[in-house]
């Protein structure tokens, strides 16, 4: 447990020498859900997870904004001691994956994004109203979803708010790889899922071309088969493969 503000932090780091691996949760996984990639990518490299706030063995907090996910990874790798890490972020996490590299240029060394970080975003107050009754509707499902790592230890009307803020940041995100200077592969997913049509999260992925055509270090490493909600269990050799790919570079870069 890393004790961090109010709250402290479920951390797991395999240890050893090979090039750290920071891994970041979807809204309300926890970091079990990297199992599968871990396994792929093996002990060569330094895996490092954690539960965010509210979330897996985590302990609550009077604070759940994005910002303050943020300073959680910062609290993270100064306990571990890693300066210079490779982010792996799957939904929530590619967001904030790509906004802590753009906050550290000098520090992230590459980005992989798993179906998440699109300039695409609900936003306005008609959504804004939308998103907190569909949580109201949620609440007594809420807990029960809890250890499917589809809800957090939260209110509904925290579940909502945090879902606002995180539409809103995504939906001004194109920006912000402007700053990013490592090397970013995205793995994109197909289909549709519990929180979205086909039509709608294919809308979604194609707002990431204009990112692309601006921006040579961010590249596609994989589309797959596998649906937002089943990418990590189904398509972990791809996001392994990601990561593989940026390790390349820097060990061409080291050389």
């Amino acid at each position: 447990m890393v004790p961090f503000e109010d709250t402290a932090l479920a951390v797991h780091d395999t240890g050893g020498t090979g090039r750290p691996v920071v891994y970041l949760n979807g809204s309300y996984a926890n970091h079990k859900h990297w199992r599968h990639v871990i396994d792929d990518l093996g002990p060569a490299w330094r895996h490092i997870t954690f539960d965010e706030r509210a979330r897996g063995a985590s302990h609550q907090s009077a604070d759940y904004s994005f910002d303050a996910c943020l300073r959680d990874i910062d609290a993270v790798l100064e306990a571990r001691s890693v300066e210079r890490p490779l982010l792996v972020g799957w939904s929530y996490g590619a967001v904030l994956a790509i906004h802590w590299a753009a906050r550290h240029p000098d520090r992230a060394v590459g980005v992989v994004p798993v179906d998440g970080a699109y300039p695409w975003g609900l936003t306005g107050e008609e959504n804004r109203e939308y998103i907190r009754r569909t949580f109201h509707r949620m609440r007594l499902a809420l807990p029960l979803a809890r250890p499917l790592g589809m809800a957090a230890r939260m209110s509904a009307a925290q579940h909502a708010e945090i879902n606002i803020e995180l539409n809103e940041t995504v939906a001004g995100i194109a920006p912000v790889y402007d700053k990013v200077a490592c090397p970013v592969r995205f793995i994109v997913a197909s289909g549709g899922n519990t929180g979205g049509s086909a039509e709608s999260m294919e809308a979604m992925r194609a707002t990431l071309d204009p990112v692309l055509a601006a921006h040579p270090n961010v590249q596609v490493s994989a589309k797959v088969a596998s649906n937002h909600e089943k990418v990590l269990r189904h398509d972990s050799g791809a996001v392994a493969g990601a990561v593989r790919e940026i390790g390349a570079i820097l060990d061409q870069e080291d050389h």
